[in-house]
């Protein structure tokens, strides 16, 4: 199949008069003889949410490692709040507010849900883990960790070890970790993996509940959660972006129906 003419990525932008937050040019990434990102543009702007869609070997998590700083792009550039931030690392992006939660769950089983978000709590403000029993007593830890507990759903697990929480809430666990930092831009590699339908639905709430506080980069599968939370949608085949645009402007394009959506669109 011939490859169609980009959009311009202005393309259902939610407010073309506000600066992005995040601003991607020109982004390209080499495997060997594979080109896993292949000079991709993209921005986010505040506030909003921004899903990346594709098949399988799409580039998706090479897209959100590169954003992320785990992998670092061969060309192209990445702007965060109008700062270049392509040779950052993990921590340092973490700290300007650009926050990322991954396809497994990692959090500290034996913990508490509300020791978890504790530590998270105190690792955003470079408190020393050497001193973790006192901080389990500390206002400073407890008291942001139980409110980013009460905006996840969690407020009457506060105590439950991680490990017997159902798949679901150990998401929404993590994500209350991700929370914990404060972060302007979240960074969603597959929020919904693993969830039952009735898990999914309620992961999508949440998210939609933390729109505007956050902007959000969403790769997905879920096309119901997809649909229901984009304010755009970047549809990548081949490391490139083959149409980005408004939910309703995906569905109808005919390209990504053949490229990807099929008979779900």
């Amino acid at each position: 199949m011939s490859r169609p003419a980009l959009q311009p990525d202005g393309a259902g932008a939610p407010d073309t008069n506000t600066t992005p937050l995040l601003d991607v040019h020109h982004l390209v990434k080499h495997y060997g003889g594979l080109t896993a990102t292949d000079n991709l543009s993209l921005h986010v702007q505040p506030g909003e949410v921004h899903a990346i869609i594709g098949p399988n070997g799409a580039g998706k998590s090479t897209l959100i490692n590169q954003l992320a700083g785990e992998v670092r792009p061969d060309q192209g550039q990445i702007l965060f709040a109008g700062t270049d931030i392509t040779h950052e690392p993990v921590d340092q992006r973490a700290l300007r507010g650009l926050a990322r939660s991954y396809q497994i769950t990692s959090v500290f089983p034996e913990f508490s849900a509300l020791h978890n978000v504790m530590l998270a709590v105190q690792a955003h403000q470079g408190h020393s883990f050497r001193f973790w029993a006192p901080a389990r007593r500390d206002a400073v830890l407890h008291d942001p960790a139980c409110r980013v507990l009460e905006r996840v759903g969690l407020a009457h697990r506060l105590h439950v070890p991680a490990a017997a929480l159902a798949h679901g809430e150990q998401r929404q666990l993590e994500l209350a970790m991700v929370l914990a930092g404060q972060p302007r831009l979240l960074l969603l590699d597959e929020p919904m993996a693993g969830m039952s339908q009735a898990e999914s639905v309620q992961m999508t709430e949440l998210l939609e509940r933390l729109k505007g506080d956050h902007a959000m980069i969403l790769v997905e599968h879920d096309m119901d959660a997809v649909f229901a939370l984009a304010d755009r949608i970047t549809v990548l085949v081949y490391g490139r972006a083959l149409a980005t645009g408004s939910a309703a402007a995906i569905r109808a394009n005919p390209d990504v129906q053949a490229a990807y959506l099929g008979d779900a669109a």
